[in-house]
């Protein structure tokens, strides 16, 4: 029996680069927390059998309480994370029953319906899916002096975003060897290509952003604005 699809939803971390007190995640966008934009779109989803939100363990019980306030209780459950986002993955994905799994940063709230579905129908052919768009700039490789030593092509990089698509017994194995290792990436892709996992790039958009400064925020605002 094929028992579908659960998303991992990533919000433990502190954000220093925001500036704020208040972690990134809890900053309200339009009078609500940033994290609650992001579950609203996968709650739409009814391809979503399961949401998990990880939080730091200090922060569930207001969580719960935000999920509550909107209405998201009988399709989001919240657990606390661990000291690394990797960690807070791992949790995520061990309380899971699903067959796919996507994971997803709660700080990018304008991910979208089309860009699920497009990750979803690519790992499904094998192999894993990340959301991505192409560099725009060009990119300098430099050294610890800031000496530049080199100038990759253009044309073969990609700005990787979330959500990222895998079969949820694939990803957990890697999740698995990750931490028997003591190794630590920086995406989920990152520890499955670790384990000869093909993981494949779908186009995503320049406005899926990862809210990380205080202009990130007004861009947000901004986004959120135009929607009306």
């Amino acid at each position: 029996m094929d028992k579908g699809w659960g998303v991992v939803v990533v919000a433990a971390g502190r954000g220093t680069r925001m500036g704020t007190t208040e972690s990134k995640q809890f900053l309200l966008l339009q009078d609500k927390p940033v994290f609650i934009h992001t579950l609203e779109v996968f709650a739409a989803l009814d391809e979503m059998r399961e949401i998990v939100l990880v939080t730091g363990a200090g922060d569930v019980e207001r969580c719960l309480n935000w999920v509550k306030e909107y209405h998201l209780e009988s399709r989001v459950r919240v657990i606390p994370g661990g000291k690394e986002r990797q960690h807070s993955v791992h949790e995520g994905l061990k309380a899971l029953g699903t067959d796919w799994v996507l994971v997803h940063d709660g700080v990018r709230p304008f991910i979208n319906r089309e860009q699920i579905n497009a990750c979803m129908t690519t790992v499904m052919s094998g192999g894993g899916a990340v959301l991505a768009v192409p560099v725009k700039d060009t990119i300098k490789q430099v050294n610890a002096e800031g000496v530049v030593t080199a100038t990759p092509d253009r044309s073969s990089l990609w700005s990787i975003q979330t959500p990222q698509a895998f079969r949820l017994s694939a990803l957990l194995l890697a999740y698995e060897s990750a931490e028997k290792d003591g190794f630590l990436g920086t995406d989920d892709a990152m520890l499955a290509e670790r384990q000869g996992i093909t993981v494949k790039v779908v186009e995503g958009s320049y406005t899926n952003i990862k809210l990380t400064t205080p202009e990130d925020l007004q861009y947000a605002a901004f986004l959120l604005r135009g929607e009306r």
